[in-house]
């Protein structure tokens, strides 16, 4: 009788597991895996964590922008004879975009955190400063401007000018990690710690390698393997934001352009000339009939119309929340100023870039690990150092040749226009046109260095209103006209709600 009974025992035991194992007893079908049975996220089956149905958090300032097909590309008359934009198709992935651009105020809580927690290394502070000096011209008098416009509180909602294109990066890395520091913050996963100093400061990537301890906080993360009671945060824990980062001119372009607003069914009404509906820069609607649309230069020395009735209100910058937001609920995404993009220049970007996210500027690198894993190297703001993949890296890679892709198809020995006995040497390799060495036999002045900027300022005509206009200057180089705003990548489903 009791090996009868344990038989009978077993076998109960053995359809309980069953019907466990498919979700039977109250379990959902994603709380138990498909392929083993046993349980997710449970500490008594070994502790593998799982979540499914995630949705990305919208992170600070930033507004969801769903991505879908359009036409790249200019859309009028090309004034300036560049043929640098010709149309072509091209599928955006779903992305977010700050509803402004980045102001003063930002700016200076950039500049007071990096004074604040670089009290000892002033070059830091010294290096992430706008130039002020971009106000100044030699026939103009600017000086208050200089003196005035980045911090009184006058200027504070006006965007931040005198940013090259490395400062925007430098502000985009800081971005990251203070909201990210926050949000395990407010988890309860770690303590503020006012006592940061110097490298001894969050930072994303370095806290997920375990570089960074901080002060526990006192709801720390719970650690399902049996073996352990707490733990870090993890990257698949999807508690994190990804980067914020500048957005590629092919995602600056397409919520510029914002046809969210004239399209039914896949059906594109009409394509926009400006960010807004119509071919002309004033606003149609009756409550606000012959309204500038804009903050840009209607004519010959005239910055903002008469007195009386200013025709943009604005003599240089404006508020950031000036004018009517696109269909996307972005402000200013024409005029008041142009903004970086994260985009090398080429002329003829759009024959060489993919169909799918297109961008051009992409440099492969690895993270510089010492031999236990760690990080080996940082820099002055205790970022990870990077190092440029080498040929032996990337030695069996078929989806790309080499490390530096600035120069995709027009750089490279393989399709290097130089003929001559010994093609593949790298003396007559046409990477040296886009080097900005300047007694290079072969040259010119697009570089490596030189950077996309879109949008049409306070300073510009109309034309440069258009979303599909562009422009470049030195990532080096600042100006009073430029500024930028951040981006950050859509992880997941293109629609919000759906999976």
């Amino acid at each position: 009788m009791k090996f009868i009974s344990r038989i009978l025992l077993s076998l109960a035991t053995i359809g309980l597991i069953s019907l466990s194992s498919c979700g039977m007893l109250g379990k959902k079908s994603n709380d138990v895996s498909s392929v083993t049975g046993w349980d997710y996220n449970n500490p008594d089956f070994g502790g593998f964590e799982y979540q499914s149905g995630y949705e990305q958090e919208t992170g600070p300032g930033l507004v969801f922008i769903e991505g879908g097909t359009f036409i790249m590309g200019r859309v009028e008359q090309d004034v300036m004879y560049d043929w640098n934009n010709v149309p072509r198709r091209v599928t955006i992935p779903s992305f977010y975009m700050d509803e402004t651009e980045v102001t003063n105020a930002n700016y200076r809580e950039y500049l007071y955190w990096i004074n604040r927690v670089y009290a000892d290394y002033p070059e830091v502070y010294k290096k992430a400063l706008p130039d002020t000096l971009v106000w100044r011209t030699p026939l103009a008098y600017n000086e208050p401007l200089v003196e005035n416009y980045l911090r009184h509180p006058a200027y504070a909602d006006y965007p931040v000018v005198g940013v090259n294109w490395l400062q925007a990066n430098d502000f985009c890395a800081w971005r990251t990690n203070r909201v990210n520091e926050l949000i395990l913050i407010q988890e309860g996963i770690l303590e503020f710690d006012p006592s940061q100093q110097g490298e001894n400061n969050f930072d994303t990537e370095a806290y997920l390698l375990g570089q960074y301890e901080g002060i526990t906080g006192k709801d720390p993360m719970e650690d399902l393997d049996p073996n352990k009671d707490t733990r870090r945060v993890r990257w698949d824990d999807g508690i994190l934001l990804p980067k914020y980062r500048l957005p590629t001119e092919a995602e600056w372009e397409y919520a510029a352009s914002a046809l969210i607003g004239n399209s039914y069914d896949e059906r594109l009404t009409n394509r926009r000339i400006y960010p807004w509906d119509g071919h002309i820069v004033r606003n149609p609607e009756k409550p606000y009939r012959g309204k500038m649309m804009a903050n840009f230069v209607r004519g010959s020395g005239d910055m903002m119309g008469m007195a009386g009735d200013l025709n943009d209100g604005g003599d240089i910058t404006m508020d950031v929340h000036s004018f009517w937001p696109n269909d996307y609920g972005l402000y200013c995404m024409a005029g008041n100023v142009n903004e970086w993009v994260a985009d090398v220049y080429r002329p003829l970007s759009f024959e060489d870039v993919d169909e799918f996210s297109p961008y051009r500027g992409n440099i492969f690198k690895t993270k510089v690990l010492d031999e236990e894993g760690y990080v080996a190297e940082k820099d002055s703001l205790g970022r990870i150092r990077y190092r440029v993949e080498s040929d032996k890296d990337i030695l069996n890679r078929k989806n790309y040749r080499t490390a530096d892709n600035r120069n995709f198809l027009d750089g490279d020995a393989e399709s290097n226009i130089i003929t001559g006995e010994d093609w593949n040497n790298a003396d007559a390799n046409t990477t040296t046109m886009y080097s900005g060495t300047p007694n290079s036999s072969i040259g010119s002045m697009v570089t490596d260095r030189s950077r996309v900027y879109k949008g049409g300022s306070w300073r510009d005509r109309a034309y440069w209103l258009s979303p599909g206009t562009r422009r470049y200057l030195d990532e080096r180089e600042s100006r009073d006209d430029l500024g930028f705003r951040c981006a950050m990548t859509r992880v997941g489903a293109p629609t919000k709600g759906k999976k």
